[in-house]
């Protein structure tokens, strides 16, 4: 089972690296043959992670990025973006790994979460799995716990969009978009217990569990091929405003 796990970092949004890295230790503990990899684009934070990454058995090692955007731009979105297309390009260029994986670094998993997700990946090019977002709802299309067959990493790049509107189409939006033109084989579900930190020492916790009729629909490829699509058209993250609505029909029921 040879997997690269591949994580954007930021100083900033690295609240939760020990837990992370105590995580992954118990991660490649029970599967060996893995590899981590962070990708960073702060210079002189690269120092600081190496040193505190050497502190855990891991194979892993750092890499820097550039971040690439429009002067005006000011959406995180672009930061996360490019993140996830260095691991891809650094994964397809620089590795025989046959998947990526990747793990957020606000998350802990289930430490079986390798084996857990080589399994679901079984006949698909792309599983999703779900995790409870930091307001308490849950997400299907997020990439904290994301893994892709080469094959189809070789047929897609992270980008996202940003408008002069103000608007902001994230880069796991905007995957979705590119794996259904690719034809990719998409499999979304809750299949591992993960810890999701809001700060340093709170985080909202998921069960693997049932994936409701609701979410089948509104997961669907083509449905959010169609969503993503129209809110790049009109400049209008339409995912989001969905995922606000439904929250707050839920939570007057």
């Amino acid at each position: 089972m040879k997997i690269l796990i591949g994580t954007p970092i930021h100083r900033g949004g690295a609240f939760a690296l020990d837990k992370f890295l105590a995580n992954q230790e118990k991660i490649h503990q029970q599967t060996p043959s893995c590899e981590l990899v962070f990708a960073a684009c702060e210079l002189d934070y690269i120092p600081e992670l190496k040193s505190l990454v050497s502190q855990y058995r891991l194979r892993a090692r750092v890499i820097p990025y550039e971040v690439i955007k429009p002067d005006w731009a000011k959406s995180r979105f672009w930061n996360i973006a490019c993140g996830r297309e260095a691991l891809r390009q650094y994964f397809s260029a620089r590795t025989e790994y046959g998947s990526l994986l990747f793990l957020d670094a606000d998350m802990t998993f289930d430490t079986a979460v390798v084996e857990i997700m080589e399994r679901e990946l079984t006949g698909y090019d792309t599983v999703f799995c779900g995790y409870r977002l930091r307001d308490g709802g849950t997400g299907l299309a997020g990439a904290g716990c994301l893994i892709m067959t080469r094959q189809i990493l070789q047929k897609i790049k992270f980008r996202c969009y940003e408008f002069k509107n103000g608007c902001a189409i994230s880069e796991d939006n905007t995957l979705e978009v590119d794996l259904y033109r690719a034809g990719a084989r998409i499999k979304k579900g809750f299949f591992l217990s993960i810890d999701h930190y809001i700060n340093t020492d709170e985080a909202k916790h998921i069960e693997p569990q049932h994936v409701s009729l609701y979410r089948r629909i509104t997961t669907n490829p083509l449905f959010r091929y169609c969503l993503n699509r129209l809110g790049i058209l009109i400049h209008v993250n339409l995912s989001w405003r969905l995922f606000v609505i439904m929250g707050k029909l839920t939570r007057n029921r």
